[in-house]
């Protein structure tokens, strides 16, 4: 081979953590020939130069074909890229997009097909703790699911989310914007929509907007729901990945009269499973967009990494219960403590358990009820919400 001369010098480039790339630029630079970056990957090949936690194709097709069971169709090449990398699997985009086309031909084919959702209104976030986009889902709300993120809009990432029957004002404060701050320090701005439910974090914002980095900003903005433009780009991804399999297990059982949600047993069971499922897909999606890369911008827990310019003492940030007084007392308004979707069914925790302890025996790890229903196998999930029906029946 031509570069058999210079086998020294592309080693310590290579060991050095230059790219093939990189190396074929040093090469043509000091006037070696044939150093094209194809030359220089096949002569590492020959070499057996491989970077540090290298994954073989083969491995990483079994990587790629087990994050499938977990994801379904949807996710492509830079999502899967994400999610491999939140399990300390490395892999370049390429290599796993050619992966991906290898290992399951019918997904890709349905990727390829599916519509791009662009945005073409423009935005801008100076830095991170400038914006923070807060909003709620409730595509699965007729079942008792909704879910709530919080996005920084310079990074893109979410900080923070959570899933919950009936949307309710402390437990958004609590669980998306206290935790948020807590985590990563205070937002100039945050962004809102005219919903109630997020009335309790716009009073603890504008209570504690001398703690900003930028006091010259209004502490919060309500907006329409299309102008919350950071967050509103996330939902399609949660939807596809998350909420449409789940719902559409749910509606076939609604359409042939298995389940009735005018029953409260029925009502009962339906959130809380759906919920618990729910959240293990939100999880996987929320966790692999802040390791996917946004073309022209990067990768959200990049772009994030150092936080908000201005922390604060979380003695500054008060409990839900605190916060809900405090907004009660000043404003002379009410709150809905807690909210539920439908009632508890049993009379005493002994039979709560019981009924509990007949879903467990059946489906001791609900994670496969979500793996199956997005890989397009829905029966699973809705075997183990019948399950779950016919236990409460029985013991509440």
């Amino acid at each position: 081979m031509a570069l058999q001369e210079y086998t020294e010098f592309i080693t310590e480039l290579f060991e050095s953590g230059k790219t093939h790339s990189e190396i074929a630029t040093e090469l043509q630079r000091i006037g070696a020939q044939s150093c094209s970056l194809m030359t220089v990957r096949r002569f590492c090949s020959d070499h057996n130069l491989q970077r540090r936690n290298f994954v073989s194709d083969e491995s990483l097709g079994c990587e790629v074909l087990s994050a499938i069971n977990q994801t379904g169709p949807s996710y492509g090449r830079k999502f899967m890229t994400g999610y491999l990398s939140t399990l300390g699997i490395r892999a370049g985009e390429g290599r796993v997009g050619r992966i991906l086309r290898e290992v399951h031909q019918p997904y890709n084919i349905l990727r390829r097909q599916g519509a791009r959702n662009l945005n073409p209104i423009p935005y801008h976030a100076e830095y991170m703790g400038h914006k923070l986009h807060m909003d709620q889902n409730e595509k699965l709300g007729m079942f008792g699911v909704t879910h709530v993120l919080a996005v920084d809009g310079f990074s893109s990432k979410i900080v923070a989310n959570v899933t919950m029957p009936v949307k309710n004002n402390l437990v958004i404060y609590n669980e998306v914007y206290r935790a948020a701050v807590a985590s990563n320090g205070m937002w100039d701005q945050i962004r809102v929509d005219h919903g109630r439910e997020f009335f309790l974090s716009l009073y603890v914002q504008e209570k504690l907007s001398q703690h900003r980095f930028n006091t010259n900003r209004l502490p919060y903005k309500q907006t329409t729901s299309s102008k919350n433009l950071r967050v509103e780009r996330i939902w399609p991804e949660v939807n596809t990945r998350v909420n449409y399999p789940l719902k559409r297990a749910l509606v076939d059982l609604v359409d042939t009269d298995s389940l009735d949600m005018q029953d409260n047993n029925t009502k009962y069971c339906v959130f809380n499973l759906t919920c618990q499922v729910s959240q293990i897909g939100l999880e996987r999606a929320v966790q692999s967009w802040n390791a996917h890369r946004i073309p022209g911008r990067g990768i959200p827990n990049t772009l994030a990494a150092g936080g908000c310019p201005q922390r604060i003492s979380m003695e500054l940030l008060p409990s839900a219960a605190e916060a809900a007084r405090m907004y009660e007392d000043e404003l002379g308004a009410s709150l809905s403590w807690a909210s539920a979707f439908g009632t508890d069914p049993f009379s005493s925790e002994e039979d709560r358990q019981q009924a509990e302890q007949v879903f467990l025996q059946e489906y001791p790890d609900i994670t496969v009820l979500f793996d199956r229903a997005v890989n397009n196998d829905l029966s699973l999930f809705q075997d183990a919400l019948l399950c779950l029906i016919n236990a409460t029946n029985r013991f509440a």
